[in-house]
């Protein structure tokens, strides 16, 4: 029998905060299952050793269905170009530990060297336009809010391919 399912939820949930997080930010996005793209780009731009470093990170990861968003060919076109790739990625992190309760309106210094613009309400947090559809996976080096589209610095665009 699986005990877990006998455990009331409000009792389960107070242990698991107080459960300290086995895995690294990359093998935590590998873990949950819903950033495949993510890592793999994190994989092929070369940061996975960075991710997997001591930290604090905060990253605001988009799940694999705001990569389906792209235009047509665009993460393709972004493999090839790894320095390109880097910086998009590098966009959705920021050094240090914040919860989403944490984050305050405003604008907020990425990896990458450019401002994100982060909007607060009372039904949901956004990063430069991206919603937080999932908050709060903690991880040994950080924490990781899962968004709903790829996030691009000022100015920066993702260009379709012709087919």
């Amino acid at each position: 029998m699986d005990q877990s399912r006998s455990v009331p939820a409000t009792e389960g949930a107070r242990n698991s905060k107080t459960t300290a997080p086995a895995k690294n930010i990359v093998d935590t996005v590998i873990g949950v299952g819903n950033f495949t793209t993510f890592a793999s780009s994190l994989k092929a731009a070369g940061l996975t050793d960075a991710l997997a470093a001591k930290g604090p990170f905060t990253v605001f990861a988009p799940t694999d269905e705001a990569f389906r968003k792209l235009p047509s060919g665009a993460h393709e076109q972004l493999l090839k170009d790894t320095a390109k790739l880097k910086g998009v990625l590098n966009y959705h992190i920021l050094s240090g530990h914040l919860m989403a309760r944490d984050v305050k309106s405003g604008e907020v210094m990425t990896l990458q060297g450019s401002t994100l613009t982060a909007a607060v309400s009372s039904s949901d947090v956004r990063v430069s336009g991206a919603r937080v559809t999932q908050a709060d996976i903690v991880a040994t080096n950080g924490i990781v809010h899962a968004i709903d589209a790829v996030i691009l610095p000022k100015n920066w665009q993702l260009l379709a391919v012709a087919a």
